[in-house]
């Protein structure tokens, strides 16, 4: 195999991630699939038209039939990390070979760079972080000390653990390497999209209060038409099956650091009237899109003459008695946590406008308590309607109003979200059925696998048997 030629596409882009998996998941599918049989053509018309450029169709034809001559079939592959918001990479076990697939999508969810190289196991570096979580139970304090040991310093997580009808918080907080426990179930966090969920929650709160309707179409809120005539219903916009490609062709920021800032009523009222376009066919694909997520909210509050921002204001956060939960991080204080890059760095906060409804709130974890125990009330037919599924995105998920919906390991419905920024990330899953949750807030930048980990660990471990 040292001879193999390996071919390096790497187009990357900067992404500006919140929950991707699922596209990542279905691109990596596909391509397994179409690989294995052999159906090349299809592979390079999901490549973006800058890939197409760097690799013909010819070129792409020979590149993959000497691979699979030297390596073989995919037999299996596995996800491994995201790479700076760029990439996605998979250990990847051929025939004859286990190589890494390194795979970039593009805001179109095009493939847009593909690097195979012979696969390496990470070499993580040696850990000295102390653990100093005495006061936590043993198995809950390894778990945690496994997947926080290797954060910067001045990390914080804030866990709670909803089971048998209490709360059990854990706080963390790494500080000279030494991760001890803290009380910080009071304090601040952006959640990123998990704000999707509370986006969906105000649209079911008006569907149950006879305000619109799931199918109605958000076309009619506004004074012009949209280009080529495009309708989207209020559910294509809450499961991802609009069309809508993740992020609007005009956001431009002054500031990268701070995204969403300037996309206002001019930037999202310009998408809509001229460059407004569908990658999907809609209701046919869930194709995950901060766009569509902060569309919804945005409509929402037009629909009720008011702002989203004071919408969820009203129909959750009042509602759950949320009072630590909040639509800027201005005027917070100390309470709210300092968000870090991946080097520790303190970074800026996020500032949303139109596209908020897509990640813009802040909470805690005591507040996303009270909303997780509010899931448990079979009398909450608001809350219920966005737990039922509404699409199958795949053999391994399905998708309701905003939330994603997984198995357990006990083979139970598991209702999940995650989270990222440019400096922090977020985890939430909640099994109806067994009233268990989990809930992760935390200042490490973006969206960090470790974190989803350290969720699904902990509420499978809440399973019975």
């Amino acid at each position: 195999m040292k001879k193999l030629l390996f071919f390096l596409i790497l187009l990357l882009i900067t992404n500006l991630l919140f929950a991707q998996t699922d596209n990542y998941k279905i691109a990596i599918d596909n391509f397994q699939k179409n690989y294995n049989a052999e159906k090349y053509a299809d592979i390079f018309n999901n490549f973006s038209p800058e890939m197409k450029q760097a690799l013909p169709i010819d070129q792409t034809k020979q590149f993959l039939t000497g691979l699979k001559a030297q390596a073989g079939k995919i037999e299996n592959k596995e996800f491994v990390s995201y790479q700076q918001g760029t990439y996605a990479i998979y250990k990847t076990n051929f025939e004859k070979a286990v190589l890494a697939v390194n795979i970039s999508l593009n805001n179109q969810n095009q493939i847009n760079g593909l690097f195979i190289k012979p696969y390496e196991e990470p070499k993580k570096a040696k850990s000295h972080a102390v653990k100093a979580l005495n006061s936590y139970p043993t198995k809950i304090s390894e778990i945690i000390f496994s997947k926080s040991k290797n954060f910067p310093n001045n990390t914080q997580l804030s866990i709670a653990v909803v089971q048998n009808g209490k709360t059990n918080y854990y706080g963390i907080l790494k500080v000279n390497d030494t991760i001890k426990s803290t009380e910080n179930q009071n304090k601040i966090f952006e959640i990123g999209s998990i704000t999707k969920v509370f986006t969906s929650t105000v649209l079911a709160s008006l569907v149950e209060n006879k305000k619109l309707k799931l199918t109605d179409e958000i076309n009619v809120y506004y004074s012009f038409p949209f280009k080529d005539n495009i309708r989207i219903s209020f559910e294509s916009l809450a499961n991802h099956t609009s069309g809508l490609p993740r992020l609007p062709e005009n956001l431009k920021p002054a500031d990268e650091n701070n995204p969403y800032k300037d996309y206002g009523k001019k930037e999202i009222e310009e998408y809509l009237k001229n460059l407004l376009k569908l990658e999907n066919k809609p209701l046919m694909v869930s194709s995950y899109s901060n766009l569509g997520a902060g569309l919804l909210g945005y409509t929402l509050g037009l629909s009720q003459k008011t702002s989203f921002q004071q919408l969820v204001q009203k129909k959750v956060f009042d509602k759950y008695k949320m009072t630590s939960s909040f639509t800027s991080s201005q005027n917070l204080g100390n309470r709210l946590v300092k968000g870090l890059d991946v080097n520790g760095e303190v970074v800026s906060n996020w500032d949303f406008d139109a596209l908020f409804g897509g990640g813009g709130i802040l909470s805690t974890t005591e507040d996303l308590v009270k909303f997780s125990n509010a899931q448990f009330n079979p009398k909450n037919t608001e809350l219920a309607l966005t737990r039922k599924p509404t699409f199958n995105v795949s053999e391994d998920m399905k998708i309701g109003l905003g939330w994603h919906i997984l198995k357990s390991d006990n083979n139970k419905d598991l209702h999940w979200h995650n989270g990222g920024t440019g400096g922090y990330s977020s985890s939430i899953a909640i099994n109806v059925e067994e009233k268990t949750a989990v809930i992760i807030l935390s200042n490490v930048a973006d969206i960090n696998d470790e974190i989803d980990d350290l969720c699904f660990e902990l509420i499978n471990k809440t399973n019975r048997k």
